[in-house]
Formats: C-alpha cells, structure tokens, sequence
C-alpha cells in the first residue's frame, strides 16, 4: 500500500488513545507534543506511575474501563494499541464507518494511517516511511539522519522564522524576499551555526538582508549562535 504522505494541525482536534501500555505512552506523549486539543486515554489497567503526570494535564481524560462504540463520538483521530486484536479491528471497523483517522499499531493494514519514524530538531521534522514494510529499516534511516542533521537546523529555522516577518514588513516584491531567502539557504549560515562563529553569521546577515533589517542582526541571532 502506498500512504499519501500528510503533517496534520491537531490543535482543537480531541484525539483517542486505546491502550497504555509501552506503545500506548508513546503515541500518547507525542500526540500531547504535536499540541493536541484533547486526548482521552482508556486502559482497562490503572493508568502507571510513568503516566500519572501525563494524566494530570488539563488536555488530558484517563478513563480506567474497556472500550465502548460511542467513545468515537467527536474524535479526529484515533490510535488503538491494546493487546486484543479483537477490539483492535473493532475500533479500525468503526473508524472506517465514520471516516475517523485511525492507526491500529502493528497491523497498519487495518488503519487508515500509519505514524512514520521521525527526526526533529526544532521546528524541523524528518519523516521516514517503508509502507509499513520494514519498520526496521526506517529505525535504521532515521539513526542515520540523526548524526547528519543537528541542532544547528533547528537554529536556523528560528532565525529564518525570526526574519520572515521582518521582510514581509518591508513590503518588498515576492520575488525579492523568495531571493533573500534563497540566498540565506545556499550561504555558509549552517555551517556558522553549527561551528559557533558569531562574527560569521553576522557578515553572512549583513551581506543577505536589506540594509534596513541590519539594525536587527543581533537579536535575529541571539540564543542561536
């Protein structure tokens, strides 16, 4: 099967996790980190030492009991990771009727989506998929995009974010910010970033940006280099 590779806004959006066990904590976590509106969690266990902080979060309901159809009333998304295959293919059964997002964890077959291997610095996401074909393999790639990408990029990604609404404020044409912009991505910028050379970084803004904005090269910097 081949996946439609998608990033989804989960703010406002009420999510559903079935199952807390190891995975059940991971899915929960990251879904808490991609700033979910509001993830509700069922376990017929009591929810763990390990997630009783998590419970305590104002976005987040713990409800100790088996699952139950009308549980599905008002979700975006929903992840089922319990041990029952049984109840696992009811809930992926149900998701379809209602066109519900639904990963059933270990048998992507029976969701509608999968939730790939990811890098992150910042605001940088990396996503690696094998449609499901060797999960191991897309562990092995994202070992190795964590060695070659640092946090220089999600230093980068802040300053580019910092200087963004700097040039839309100058009411320059597109074609003369998508140039900046450009030119900020093929400079030695990274490469200053990641050797700590704040005299570097600062000529390379100096010479990218319009004369305008060089009175801000300092604070677009700053915390980064």
């Amino acid at each position: 099967m081949q996946y439609y590779p998608i990033f989804v806004n989960l703010e406002k959006k009420h999510c559903l996790v079935v199952g807390s066990g190891e995975v059940g904590k991971r899915k929960i976590q990251s879904l808490i980190d991609s700033g979910a509106g509001h993830v509700t969690i069922i376990d017929t266990r009591p929810a763990s030492a390990e997630l009783k902080p998590v419970v305590k979060l104002k976005n987040v309901t713990f409800e100790c009991r088996e699952f139950n159809d009308d549980d599905l009333d008002g979700k975006f998304l929903v992840i089922a990771c319990t041990s029952n295959e049984e109840v696992n293919l009811r809930i992926s059964n149900l998701c379809a009727e209602r066109e519900i997002l639904c990963n059933i964890v270990d048998q992507p077959d029976k969701g509608s989506f999968i939730v790939p291997a990811t890098v992150k610095r910042g605001d940088l996401t990396v996503a690696i998929s094998t449609a499901g074909q060797s999960p191991a393999m897309a562990k092995r790639i994202r070992r190795e995009l964590q060695e070659n990408f640092g946090d220089e990029y999600a230093n980068i990604l802040t300053a580019m974010g910092r200087i963004r609404p700097l040039m839309l404020g100058l009411g320059l044409e597109t074609k003369e910010n998508t140039a900046v912009f450009r030119t900020l991505v093929n400079s030695e910028l990274l490469d200053t970033m990641k050797a700590g050379n704040l005299d570097a970084a600062i000529e390379i803004l100096k010479e990218s940006l319009p004369q305008p904005l060089h009175a801000n090269i300092s604070e677009l910097l700053d915390g980064l280099v």
